[in-house]
């Protein structure tokens, strides 16, 4: 199982994936208006970047995740991702 490390840097999150050998590293952005209307259940932003790294990671190896990205743009790879992060 992956551990996942999220960091807040400045505006931005800096996200570790750690797969024992090989680790993947992700800078990624989430409005307050997407936090507040998808992750508010989770508690705090890095909680919620957590559930959308898992939520990817059910889906696609790491490596197949964009290095930088916004939450915005999930949905367009994975229709279900607002329906399914959500608590």
């Amino acid at each position: 199982m992956a551990e996942i490390t999220v960091e807040a840097q400045g505006d931005a999150f800096h996200v570790r994936v750690d797969e024992g050998p090989t680790e993947s590293t992700h800078t990624v952005t989430v409005s307050d208006e997407d936090y507040e209307r998808l992750g508010s259940g989770y508690g705090s932003k890095e909680e919620f970047l957590r559930g959308c790294f898992e939520f990817l990671l059910e889906r696609e190896p790491k490596e197949s995740i964009l290095s930088t990205f916004d939450v915005s743009v999930i949905p367009r790879y994975f229709p279900d991702f607002e329906d399914e992060i959500r608590r």
